[in-house]
């Protein structure tokens, strides 16, 4: 049988890990510099926990894990003939794999809420899984890195988990736009002009003003289903221009009837002005944009995207303030704000820009060549030494042609090789050679390992 993987999932090889735990490592780094904590939650959950928690279309992309033993003893006959697929997996599935980090850490927060303390600070980078048809950019298996803060309605922590996105990808080197919405002020537009059920479809079309103009996006709108005098009152925030600040000046005219809508537009100058104060430790460029309605049925207040500027992938991280994460499981009334980071497009855009350092990718430093027993042994005692000064070194195991060993080094990319024979080993020295230049000088141990240290 020819071995294959399963459709939507995907093998990662050395190269590819070396890239991905680049991008964790600086990921995990940033979060625990703001205090957070890790966690992980097992991949498979109860199915009670899941279903119902993604709405319908979440709930047909659940991957459902069959009962052990013999699962079909408790069914009649007449449930099977009925072929009721959801009848059925109820039946015979009593635990499904994660769907997101989101829900597990809900349940994880409920049944630890005792020995929790808040406000509680935690990460997680684990996989997830989704039954959805296989394309581009979109798998079955995937991993999702989070960081959540719960039990604080304090906006600092917007601020901090802003400051976080602009640190990490600044360590990553990508040039990102954070933008920022709040759920509030899109609910106060939809209160004003009496149009709650269409919030979607004035955003949509507010966001394609670049491309077909104010007159196509009124059209639009009409179609939406929108009166022409609901039209009118649009008009100011269709086409809102300016800095961050003049922009909520404008709204707030236009939200002066709605408490909420207000509300929205105080919260988001806070974070705006508080990050404002900290603009000399912030690379990226932050923006209001009032056509970000990400997560309209989950965020309650605001509402966070980042977008690579140099590259066009669209969303590579993003999150949102959200009232009542834990209510779900019966603990009501638990405020929390949190982001996740697309670690899978985060990959393609450095790939994309090359913006991996030679020193991430975490292959060895330097091999040292075995050109027999005597001379390997001779090796070892220097190899010892340079593993133990924090450098990655290997031995070739076999006393192969040297064509062979130079190719592997090659191969791995390693840039320096180390050769001891004869001549080597009458002065107690070794050989260092740099691959990219074959520059070679004779050194000590230490002399060794002061230039690997370069």
């Amino acid at each position: 049988m020819k071995p294959s993987i399963v459709k939507g999932t995907r093998d990662f090889g050395p190269m590819e890990m070396a890239k991905r735990n680049y991008i964790l490592n600086t990921i995990r780094e940033v979060y625990e510099l703001y205090g957070f904590q890790q966690i992980e939650t097992p991949a498979m959950e109860s199915l009670q926990s899941l279903m119902g928690k993604y709405g319908e279309e979440g709930d047909k992309l659940l991957f459902k894990v069959l009962n052990s033993g013999d699962f079909l003893s408790k069914t009649s006959d007449d449930e099977l003939q009925q072929r009721n697929a959801l009848h059925l997996a109820s039946r015979f599935c009593e635990k499904g794999l994660r769907y997101d980090l989101t829900v597990p850490f809900a349940r994880y927060v409920v049944m630890h809420r005792e020995e929790l303390q808040l406000p509680f600070k935690r990460y997680q980078v684990q996989p997830v899984w989704r039954a959805d048809r296989p394309q581009k950019g979109r798998y079955r298996e995937f991993y999702q890195f989070d960081g959540d803060v719960v039990g604080s309605d304090s906006l600092l922590n917007e601020v901090e988990l802003m400051q976080i996105e602009d640190m990490v990808f600044s360590r990553l080197g990508v040039r990102v736009e954070i933008k920022i919405n709040n759920r509030k002020i899109l609910t106060g537009i939809a209160e004003v002009i009496g149009a709650a059920d269409k919030i979607v479809d004035i955003t949509v079309a507010i966001d394609k003003l670049d491309k077909i103009g104010i007159d196509q996006v009124n059209a639009e709108l009409r179609d939406d289903g929108l009166t022409d005098e609901q039209i009118e009152k649009l008009q100011p925030i269709i086409l809102l221009e300016g800095s961050n600040e003049e922009k909520l000046d404008t709204i707030a005219q236009v939200l002066a009837s709605s408490e909420t809508g207000l509300k929205g537009v105080e919260e988001t100058r806070f974070i705006l002005s508080t990050l404002k104060s900290q603009i000399s430790t912030l690379n990226s460029q932050i923006t209001f944009d009032l056509t970000l309605a990400r997560g309209l049925n989950y965020y309650t207040g605001a509402i966070f995207e980042v977008k690579a500027l140099d590259t066009p992938m669209g969303s590579i991280s993003g999150g949102g303030r959200y009232d009542n994460l834990t209510g779900i499981f019966g603990m009501p009334g638990l405020s929390g704000v949190g982001i996740s980071f697309g670690v899978d497009r985060i990959y393609d855009v450095l790939d994309a820009l090359q913006l991996y350092p030679q020193g991430s990718l975490m292959t060895s430093r330097v091999l040292f060549i075995n050109f027999g027993q005597k001379e390997a042994a001779y090796c070892m005692s220097a190899l010892a030494q340079v593993r133990q000064a924090g450098i990655r070194a290997e031995l070739f195991p076999d006393a192969s042609k040297m064509k062979k060993q130079m190719s592997y080094a090659n191969a791995k990319q390693i840039p320096y090789v180390v050769l001891a024979g004869d001549n080597e080993m009458a002065q107690g020295k070794l050989t260092l050679k740099d691959m990219a230049t074959s520059d070679q000088k004779l050194v000590t141990t230490e002399e060794l390992i002061e230039e690997l240290k370069k």
